[in-house]
């Protein structure tokens, strides 16, 4: 089978509140698939789900294949140190410990510092080192980049690359665009409980209509412009500016990026 995860007619609620109002999706085995909304779209409640972390009202879900699960929010105690966490994990798991694996993701560089001195970063590491223990098929992420500096974040993009290209499934939730642009396949958004979109961007870009955005530097100030039409509104604006005698200094034109058209969808949807 080439689906390594799939979700038919899944319902979560807490009460009266619906958080998953009957999702239908599935993720491809080797892709990166990532899950988009805004906060309380029900993007951990899926993974959770999913995960089985967390029981569903109906529906169903198929995995096919070893899950590895990196939380939003995860922690170890203070003074366990990261080689006795792996040794930990490793016997659970009744798996050998990958050492490649290990020094890929630095984890010999840290390994007799306490957790509690651990930065950010390093902590975000060891997380994925242990999700990796059981050498998982399918590998989750839940925010993993949050919290960490722009060198962590290269690095930690580098590590899910390698992971993808040796066959890994991985399924990311994230709320940073451009660090889903950059990485993913696919992108399903959810939105008041429902997937609103799934496909890649490009198709994305095709549903909400092509935006380019027109960036223009005078004497005076800085403006950005969103426009259909590159040609009609350029004229436009040039026209306006030397009638008014203000000079230009520099031009760009761009296309939009993933956020403006996810942001574009969820306020579609929100009329």
């Amino acid at each position: 089978m080439n689906c390594a995860i799939q979700v038919r007619g899944l319902k979560k609620s807490y009460g009266s509140h619906i958080i998953l109002n009957g999702l239908d999706f599935q993720i491809e085995k080797g892709e990166i698939f990532a899950l988009l909304g805004v906060n309380g779209a029900g993007k951990t409640t899926s993974l959770e789900c999913i995960e089985g972390l967390r029981k569903y009202d109906s529906g169903t879900i198929i995995v096919n294949g070893k899950m590895g699960i990196q939380l939003q929010s995860s922690s170890l105690p203070a003074q366990i140190k990261p080689m006795e966490a792996v040794k930990l994990f490793a016997k659970w798991n009744r798996e050998k410990i990958d050492e490649a694996m290990l020094n890929n993701l630095g984890i010999k560089e840290i390994e007799k510092k306490p957790y509690a001195q651990l930065s950010t970063g390093q902590k975000r590491r060891l997380h994925l080192a242990l999700a990796l223990i059981n050498n998982p098929d399918i590998i989750f992420l839940d925010e993993p980049t949050a919290g960490l500096d722009v060198e962590g974040r290269i690095s930690l993009h580098e590590q899910i690359r390698k992971l993808n290209s040796s066959g890994k499934t991985i399924v990311l939730a994230s709320h940073d665009m451009a660090e889903v642009e950059a990485l993913c396949d696919r992108i399903a958004i959810l939105s008041n409980g429902n997937i609103v979109f799934c496909g890649t961007a490009s198709e994305l870009t095709h549903k909400v209509g092509k935006k380019y955005f027109i960036h223009i530097k005078t004497q005076r100030e800085d403006s950005i412009f969103e426009t259909d039409n590159i040609e009609d509104t350029l004229i436009s604006l040039l026209s306006n500016l030397k009638q008014k005698e203000i000079h230009v200094l520099d031009i760009k034109v761009d296309c939009g990026t993933l956020e403006h058209h996810f942001m574009e969808m969820a306020r579609r949807k929100a009329e």
